[in-house]
């Protein structure tokens, strides 16, 4: 398992150098360009249409509003908690500052991608698929393989980040606050998820469209709490984590120097990953929607990626440095639940576990309809009961397996979905800017 550990490591740790980082800046500010920093000028206009949503489809499997609600329920989970502290403890406060520009840049990636999805529904179908990144991918040179690289890359980041990376966070929590053994919480959410997927889509909706805001808005009420007590320390924490993002001893060492990169690839690495911009899972979730407003989907794509990044995951972030605790030699989920405890006391440890197994719980409902799509895709629409056993079964050792080896796999996997996405998003940047300033008209 080291050995393995370790192999995943060096290769991630490669591709996600100065290139893919370089890659992932290029795609954003040119999007930002070409479509005007819609993500800036429209954000307001994007948050009212997730107060009052667009009409569903009725021959549609879920509503906007749903496919929103799974969107921000599958990109606000313990990539939230669990990575934004490792993203800190590895890359210094200097991560949170690299992980707001992510956000910025991953706002308009998201619009993209979504916009692409959804529009192309009722154009052109592939193998069964009839939205988002299965079938858009399908258009481009190449695209007689792609759809079905990026189907693999997707199940199996879908088990590993959407489901396994979850048990995790939520086995270390408990065990750090209970000392439950993780054998026992593994059980424990293994059999939740069986009796979930025995339900099927009407019980998947109907569990994340209750879970997803009561986790949100549980969670941040209290570091609501752990900000307002440590509010006269938020200035100099502030500068610090921009301070830390451009430190200058590591300018003058070289170029831009390896404590900045570590800082920028923590912090975009962990933004990529809780708000999942680029890597076309909500391009799935808005595609099952039916497509009927291409536009107002997209805007309530870009809302989900705001409040994941620059709300949750920042909040998170300031807890972490203006309550002093990120040097602390903690990471994970235990970097999180000592930042709580300078409030709540031992009381910290029980808000984080909770909040770990709502987020947990949440991203592992969401994501079994993300994975089921992938696995119907690559089957030929076989097998689904043996994949429910799958996911039920990577649940379980999730919770079991090393918290490096989980990170550095869902390196891997963003960095190989990333490059086919934006391979797409890049070729069709033209028609999609096009049919974006046409559709903006049409609202006017």
């Amino acid at each position: 398992m080291y050995s393995l550990s370790n192999l995943i490591s060096n290769i991630s740790n490669v591709l996600w150098g100065w290139p893919l980082l370089a890659l992932f800046s290029f795609v954003g500010i040119v999007a930002t360009l070409a479509l005007k920093g819609l993500q800036f000028t429209k954000l307001f206009q994007a948050c009212k249409l997730v107060l009052f949503p667009p009409k569903a489809d009725k021959k549609a499997e879920m509503s906007p509003l749903q496919a929103f609600i799974n969107s921000l329920g599958g990109s606000t989970g313990n990539g939230s908690i669990a990575g934004v502290a490792t993203a800190i403890a590895v890359g210094g406060p200097g991560a949170a500052f690299w992980m707001a520009i992510a956000g910025f840049l991953g706002m308009i990636v998201r619009f993209m991608e979504v916009f692409l999805g959804t529009s192309i529904i009722g154009k052109y179908t592939f193998n069964g698929a009839t939205g988002g990144p299965l079938v858009y991918l399908s258009r481009v040179p190449g695209g007689s393989i792609l759809p079905y690289l990026y189907a693999i890359a997707m199940l199996f980041f879908s088990l590993v980040s959407g489901n396994a990376m979850q048990g995790n966070a939520i086995g270390m929590g408990v065990e750090t606050t209970w000392g439950v053994s993780p054998w026992i919480t593994a059980s424990l959410l293994g059999v939740f998820i069986a009796y979930v997927l025995m339900g099927g889509l009407d019980r998947i909706l109907k569990l994340s469209d209750k879970l997803v805001p009561f986790k949100v808005a549980f969670f941040l009420t209290f570091c609501l709490g752990v900000l307002i007590y440590h509010f006269s320390a938020i200035p100099a924490a502030v500068m610090l984590i921009i301070k830390s993002a451009f430190d200058p001893q590591a300018v003058t060492g070289c170029l831009l120097g390896c404590t900045v990169q570590k800082a920028l690839r923590s912090g975009f690495t962990r933004a990529i990953n809780a708000n999942e911009s680029g890597l076309g899972s909500a391009a799935i979730l808005f595609g099952a929607s039916g497509g009927a407003s291409p536009l107002k989907d997209s805007m309530m794509g870009m809302v989900a990626t705001f409040l994941s990044t620059h709300v949750v995951c920042m909040m998170v972030a300031l807890s972490l440095v203006a309550s002093g605790v990120w040097n602390s030699g903690f990471t994970s989920t235990a970097l999180t639940i000592k930042a709580f405890e300078t409030v709540y006391g031992s009381f910290g440890g029980v808000i984080i576990t909770l909040s770990c197994m709502l987020f947990g719980l949440g991203v592992l409902v969401s994501y079994v309809l993300v994975a089921l799509e992938m696995w119907k895709f690559v089957t030929g629409g076989r097998f689904v009961t043996i994949f429910y056993a799958l996911y039920a079964a990577v649940a379980f050792f999730g919770v079991l397996m090393s918290v490096n080896l989980v990170w550095d796999a869902i390196d891997l996997i963003m960095a190989a979905m990333l490059l086919m996405n934006f391979y797409a998003l890049i070729y069709f940047l033209f028609p999609i800017r096009k049919d974006v300033f046409a559709a903006l008209k049409k609202v006017k």
